[in-house]
């Protein structure tokens, strides 16, 4: 039997308005109420998913759980309390960052609880529209004084992925760092630390709570979802999800993520 679902939010829990449709809704609760964990598993970080939380009646509760940015933060969503954090140290964020100012791309750099913009464009302030609320708009390309921070993650936006390619196949050639990378959402390009993933997180979460991996479903849409999928009991694409993910799935589901898709997981393999 399964005991713990994590999912992926964006594309995949929630349908294109980035709402959870009445019959994921119905199912998760019909999940939770026979005991399986419904764990976000997404690379936003957890200060902008609280309404999702709510949604799903799991906001601000003990025993409930969430992974966020990756898999680099799992917190208990009662005060959103941390049980794992992995950072990203100011040194390599600066040379992501001094890096990024060589190619045409917006620049993300985040904290637990704040995101910092440098070059932010229309194409993505109307993306994050209903994703990040708030964000700190940076009008030079100074991080000196996020010197002291605990990090999390850095990311490079552009809306041409052979672009983001190109780049990343730049810096594993030209810095010597050692990192978990990603591209996701058609448009980013994902620095976490070394080892940093959703499906290892999903796994440690599991450890904590005595389920074991194959006791764990992860459901996902792009290729940060690749490692969820891989590494847990039962790895799941929603039919919308990227070739590369639905190649290494073991179920792809017949509804896209706007046709209750998770709604269908929870039917094939929960009720």
């Amino acid at each position: 039997m399964y005991k713990l679902i994590a999912c992926d939010l964006d594309d995949t829990l929630l349908g294109y308005d980035k709402t959870v449709s009445p019959q994921n809704l119905k199912a998760v609760r019909a999940a939770i109420q026979k005991g399986v964990k419904f764990v976000p598993a997404t690379g936003r970080g957890y200060t902008t998913f609280q309404n999702t939380l709510s949604e799903l009646g799991l906001n601000n509760l003990e025993n409930e759980y969430s992974i966020s940015f990756n898999g680099a933060i799992i917190t208990e969503n009662k005060g959103n309390r941390h049980l794992y954090s992995e950072g990203i140290s100011y040194e390599t964020v600066k040379k992501l960052f001094d890096f990024g100012m060589r190619y045409d791309v917006c620049i993300h750099v985040y904290t637990a609880r704040s995101v910092y913009i440098y070059r932010n464009n229309d194409g993505e302030r109307e993306y994050l529209k209903g994703r990040i609320v708030e964000y700190i708009k940076l009008d030079e390309p100074d991080i000196t004084f996020l010197e002291k921070a605990a990090l999390i993650k850095v990311m490079y936006q552009s809306t041409d992925m052979a672009y983001l390619e190109s780049i990343k196949k730049k810096i594993d050639a030209e810095l010597d760092l050692s990192l978990s990378t990603s591209l996701s959402a058609n448009r980013y390009l994902e620095f976490n630390a070394s080892g940093v993933d959703k499906g290892s997180a999903a796994i440690r979460l599991g450890d904590m709570l005595g389920i074991s991996r194959k006791e764990i479903i992860g459901i996902g849409d792009n290729l940060n979802d690749l490692t969820l999928i891989s590494k847990v009991g039962l790895g799941i694409s929603v039919q919308n999800g990227k070739l590369e993910l639905k190649e290494k799935a073991d179920y792809i589901t017949k509804a896209t993520n706007d046709q209750s898709a998770v709604a269908e997981v929870i039917r094939e393999f929960i009720i």
